[in-house]
């Protein structure tokens, strides 16, 4: 057959294929042109799951008369001009291919009204570009687009197309994760005729955090800590779950760049590398998050969806998201852990008014039951608890290797004159109180001033000792050990140039690392915490992250698993009965270290009872 063009539906249709997946992939479209628009209010409106209508209505700035033809048309769009506005893109839709495609599979309607026009005006379209008509419509100002019958004339793909409620619940978590976009931004959903979601414009930190209990539940807000960074022309805010609130699965994971939802493996790297110390294992982390950069330095053009992006500074934007988030968990401390509640309940009687407020713990989440029992009588067995790797440890050589390089530290430090049990009327309450008891020779029970705080002796004291061998390790250089018998690692050519770029990053690791040959590295001296590991197959590990996500800090997390090996091993035990100066110290120590509300497994060290439900388990004031 001779070559030919084909027909301008058919080539909106194939162009469908990749940006109209299903119902809530019009959605999207469509409200990100809202968006774009400068609309404040976007409504959406649904029937028997996007199948059978999809219509959005904004109050934009509309579309021009004579522009209406070019909207229906591919590759037209008025945002951007040149190549260079493509390389530094400030809008959502930019393509000009989502209404085309939409009008090809389905049939559209388009109704738009500018502010200087008489009245607005309406389109017919289905994806065959022809010359189109517009006729007058008393429509207000901003733009309607109604999509009715999606796939009806592709019924390959209208196959393809699950339950109406399936359908449905696509849209309902897009619709969600939109409205996190956009807090300056009302919305509004309703399927079948009933509404379901109504968002008023959020502009207050107060109004921001009740559309996130709408979306999430009030639960979210309650475990989660508000974080601002800033550094390097870059920007992160928003939520971030404590450790404790974790999820079996990755549904609660919102990150948005320059307002854009995204997923990307980079970002999920550096979060996933910042939970790493603090949170167990199989399970996943909570956030919304934004970050906010120079458009220039993100190219947004990568995916047919845009639910993908590059970054041209990768390395750096993994450093800054890491060492943020690090950084804001780290300082979750129980003063910060705690909500304020003095504000909203009565001062005890009696209690002092120079206390400073006193505040509520967390709801700490259940781990599911399949994990909840092994891990209440395991025995911290390092290779199992602190994590899953095909690296050799002989934890025993290690501890005897480093414990050389570490300060010796008693299990507790207690200081004379023993802490009183009981506060002054005037004294201020530490934020973990005062130690009453040691409860079966396991948890300690404490008095606050708004109620009683259990803690878990062992897994508590197990991250403050393991804190304190992290922070000795990285103050000073860290010690390397020169190989009696060299090791020789077999690597691709890639790799080993790689290698030859990296030599400081692995010599300051505490590596001498040489390479032999066009695929062949030469490994001889390593840091004194690894010895007994394979080395060969570190090196690759290290080597493949750094082609990934151009770094890694797999060294780093083995050494911390080490150190949390010793850790484990140098803490209180269960059956050791602490004496009160004891458990006071304990909780001092708490107080003053960083992510002391996880052991180094991420199981809590530590939950509270405030008086209020002291009182609602015993029906007090009922």
């Amino acid at each position: 057959m001779r070559i030919h063009a084909l027909p301008a539906q058919l080539v909106n249709q194939i162009a469908a294929g990749e940006v109209v997946e299903r119902p809530a992939s019009v959605v999207k479209e469509l409200v990100e042109n809202s968006l774009d628009a400068g609309a404040t209010h976007i409504g959406v409106e649904i029937e028997k799951g996007g199948a059978q209508r999809i219509r959005i209505r904004d109050n934009g700035c509309g579309i021009d008369k004579d522009d209406l033809p070019l909207a229906l048309s591919r590759h037209a769009t008025s945002k951007i001009q040149s190549l260079q506005d493509l390389e530094q893109v400030a809008t959502m839709g930019f393509r000009g291919e989502a209404l085309p495609s939409i009008s090809s599979v389905s049939r559209l309607t388009l109704i738009s009204r500018v502010a200087d026009a008489d009245c607005a005006w309406r389109v017919q379209a289905d994806g065959t570009e022809e010359v189109l008509d517009p006729q007058p419509d008393p429509h207000p100002l901003g733009t309607t687009i109604d999509v009715c019958d999606i796939f009806y004339n592709t019924p390959a793909r209208r196959k393809f197309l699950k339950a109406d409620k399936t359908e449905f619940a696509h849209i309902d978590t897009l619709f969600k994760r939109m409205a996190l976009s956009r807090f300056d931004v009302a919305f509004e959903l309703k399927h079948n005729q009933r509404d379901i979601f109504k968002f008023k414009i959020a502009q207050t930190p107060a109004e921001q955090e009740l559309r996130l209990a709408q979306i999430f539940g009030r639960n979210f807000l309650d475990n989660a800590v508000n974080i601002d960074f800033s550094a390097s022309g870059m920007r992160l805010h928003g939520w971030v779950g404590l450790p404790t609130f974790s999820r079996s699965q990755q549904d609660m994971q919102y990150f948005y760049v320059n307002g854009r939802l995204i997923k990307d493996r980079l970002v999920t790297h550096a979060i996933k590398q910042a939970y790493q110390d603090v949170l167990f294992h199989g399970r996943h982390p909570v956030y919304v998050l934004y970050l906010t950069l120079d458009p220039s330095l993100v190219d947004v053009n990568a995916h047919p969806q845009k639910l993908e992006v590059r970054f041209r500074e990768g390395r750096t934007v993994h450093d800054f998201l890491f060492k943020a988030l690090h950084r804001s968990l780290a300082d979750v401390r129980p003063k910060t852990q705690l909500a304020t509640e003095s504000a909203t309940e009565p001062a005890a009687e009696g209690a002092s008014a120079s206390r400073p407020p006193v505040q509520q713990v967390v709801d700490f989440q259940p781990l599911p039951a399949s994990t909840e029992k092994p891990i209440a009588r395991q025995s911290y067995s390092p290779r199992a608890a602190s994590r899953q790797s095909a690296l050799p440890l002989d934890v025993d050589a290690q501890i005897d290797a480093y414990a050389k390089l570490l300060t010796p530290t008693q299990p507790l430090a207690v200081q004379e004159p023993a802490v009183p049990t009981a506060p002054a009327q005037t004294e201020t309450v530490p934020a973990l109180g005062y130690a009453v008891a040691h409860l079966h020779d396991i948890y300690i029970l404490a008095e606050t001033a708004n109620g009683i705080i259990l803690v878990d002796a062992h897994a508590a004291h197990e991250r403050v000792t393991y804190e304190k061998f992290k922070t000795q390790y990285h103050q000073g250089t860290i010690p390397s050990q020169p190989l009696l018998l060299p090791v020789q690692v077999q690597v691709s050519r890639v790799e080993a140039d790689l290698a030859d770029d990296e030599q400081a990053f692995f010599m300051h690791l505490g590596f001498e690392l040489n390479r032999m040959g066009e695929e062949m590295l030469v490994v001889r001296a390593i840091p004194v915490l690894l010895i007994g590991t394979d080395i060969a197959l570190l090196i690759k590990d290290v080597l493949a992250d750094i082609i990934a996500h151009g770094m890694s800090q797999r060294i780093e997390q083995y050494s911390n698993d080490i150190l949390a090996s010793i850790a484990c091993h140098g803490s209180v035990r269960a059956n050791r009965h602490l004496t009160v100066p004891e458990m006071d110290a304990l909780l001092r120590d708490m107080e003053k270290t960083e992510r002391s509300g996880q052991c180094n497994h991420g199981r809590p060290t530590w939950v509270e009872l405030t008086k209020k439900e002291l009182d609602q388990l015993f029906l007090r004031g009922q």
